[in-house]
């Protein structure tokens, strides 16, 4: 199996990928968090609530669950100014706490006695995730690294549409023509 087509799987297999994630986001919501960490990452601004060490794990964790290969991935989307945006809302202090608890957790239960999480080889990493698939924790990373890597690029994420180059999808303008594949003939004609 292709990594394309594993990676399509795991996407069309994630149709409930909110599901155990201790936070849960309405699409204005992501919308509007993509908009701001689209303009923190073009202004190459700092983190609103992350220190260097959580950042730096957090972008290892999304690294992993859409990795970068012969495609972009989670870290070119720019899935931490995302995750950076949805929790630096007041209201979230409680979904941050529980954030920053599975990060400690995860440092606790690291094969090289609390080593921060991207400081482990990837295969380290990978068997640790492993090890905490069912958590309340990588169900909310999941779910947040794959709203920031899909979200529509207009709104601050999917940047530089690496998403669409994920799952081979052709941003093409549906509202002029051209209108589709089927109207390849009409395009070769020049009309």
């Amino acid at each position: 199996m292709s990594v394309s087509r594993s990676r399509r799987c795991f996407l069309k297999d994630s149709a409930a990928v909110a599901k155990g994630s201790f936070l849960a986001l309405s699409l204005p919501v992501i919308l509007s968090a993509c908009q701001r960490s689209q303009r923190a990452l073009e202004q190459g601004a700092d983190f609103r609530v992350f220190d260097a060490a959580e950042a730096a794990d957090l972008i290892a964790i999304a690294a992993r669950i859409i990795p970068t290969d012969e495609t972009p991935g989670a870290t070119e989307a720019g899935v931490i100014y995302f995750l950076d945006n949805i929790f630096a809302e007041p209201r979230r202090a409680s979904q941050l706490a529980l954030l920053r608890e599975g990060l400690v957790a995860l440092r606790g239960q690291s094969p090289l006695g609390g080593r921060y999480f991207h400081e482990l080889t990837d295969a380290q990493q990978d068997q640790l995730l492993h090890d905490n698939a069912q958590t309340s924790f990588f169900a909310t990373m999941r779910y947040l690294t794959i709203a920031g890597t899909f979200s529509l690029p207009r709104y601050g994420g999917n940047r530089d549409k690496v998403g669409y180059q994920l799952i081979g999808y052709e941003d093409r303008g549906a509202w002029s023509a051209p209108y589709g594949f089927y109207d390849a003939d009409y395009a070769e004609r020049g009309e």
